[in-house]
């Protein structure tokens, strides 16, 4: 899908115009340097931490011994009960920090009083799949396990990303369906990076600013690593290729008409239509991927910032799912 400047939303082409002379057809190795580039940057920018939250670090186990960063965000004043939501950055899986989202965090604290949970899940130009993934779960088990001191109901856990962390997102949902071992009441997988493939039509020879179809198809290289064919990749790596959606906890997401995530995301909503959850889906004409993030002070921008605020708040005061079992003792 070839993108002209006359497609995009006003309010997003000047920028967008910018980012694609910029940021185009970005190969495997660039990314890799992008990454550590963006590593060293963000190292430095993060440091300085927001007044107008709570925000505490922690570092919980992994199987194999080493330990993963996890940034807790909650209002300034102690909460109880409060619901608790999983945050998985995006990036293209090869790129990011939690960090990198606090200004959404803010939003949505201020909105809801919730705390935010968000893992500095290994990179792809670390450890491809399925290291991200793990690190999502252990994140999500320890978040239920810990759930009464953090200050967050455990009937109310919720797991939210953008792009790459949307297909996080999508992934950590069925991986915890199907081991049946932590309940997720509701998920926000917005504009999620879904399908390794790249074969749907948003997808094929998309030139739109911030994700094209070159860059796109090295992340997926990167995230999935060598050694499997096509017919192996799992569903728990790309969550468009699993059919059975039952189960699923509600869900809410949105993209931008021009991004190569359009076809993906709208047979992912269709399947999980088709299989009895409820989902609300907006598309949003003229824009490109990550559009609310780059220019959130766009009308568009703020449309769907705020409809992603709304429908947090009515899945607050409509969606719980009880766990099965529970454990204590704050790592």
């Amino acid at each position: 899908m070839r993108i002209t400047a006359d497609m995009i939303d006003p309010q997003l082409r000047r920028t967008g115009i910018m980012l694609r002379r910029a940021a185009s057809r970005i190969g495997d190795a660039r990314l890799r340097r992008g990454s550590l580039a963006l590593g060293r940057v963000t190292a430095v920018a993060y440091r300085r931490r927001p007044r107008s939250m709570r925000v505490r670090e922690f570092h919980i186990p992994r199987a194999d011994g080493s330990r993963l960063r996890v940034m807790v965000y909650s209002p300034l004043t102690p909460v109880q009960n409060a619901t608790g939501l999983l945050w998985l950055h995006g990036g293209g899986y090869a790129l990011g920090a939690p960090e990198q989202d606090a200004a959404f965090y803010r939003r949505l604290i201020a909105a809801v009083g919730c705390v935010i949970v968000a893992p500095d899940y290994r990179l792809s130009t670390e450890l491809p799949y399925p290291a991200a993934l793990d690190d999502g779960y252990d994140t999500l088990t320890w978040l239920r396990d810990n759930a009464t001191r953090l200050g967050v109901r455990d009937d109310q856990i919720a797991v939210g990303g953008e792009s790459a962390g949307g297909g996080l997102t999508a992934a950590l949902t069925l991986l915890a369906r199907d081991r049946g071992e932590v309940s997720v009441a509701f998920q926000l997988p917005i504009y999620p990076m879904l399908d390794d493939r790249v074969t749907t039509a948003s997808a094929v020879n998309n030139d739109a600013p911030l994700l094209d179809s070159t860059t796109l198809r090295s992340a997926w290289r990167l995230y999935l690593g060598r050694g499997h064919t096509d017919d192996e990749v799992p569903i728990y790596a790309a969550p468009a290729r699993a059919t059975d959606l039952r189960g699923l906890p509600p869900t809410f997401t949105y993209v931008g008409d021009l991004e190569p995530f359009l076809d993906e995301t709208t047979a992912y909503v269709a399947k999980l239509r088709a299989a009895g959850v409820p989902v609300d889906f907006e598309v949003y004409p003229g824009c490109w991927h990550g559009f609310d993030r780059i220019v959130p002070t766009a009308e568009v921008s703020r449309r769907a910032l705020r409809s992603r605020e709304r429908w947090f708040r009515h899945a607050v005061e409509t969606y719980f799912a009880p766990q099965p079992s529970r454990s204590t003792g704050l790592a």
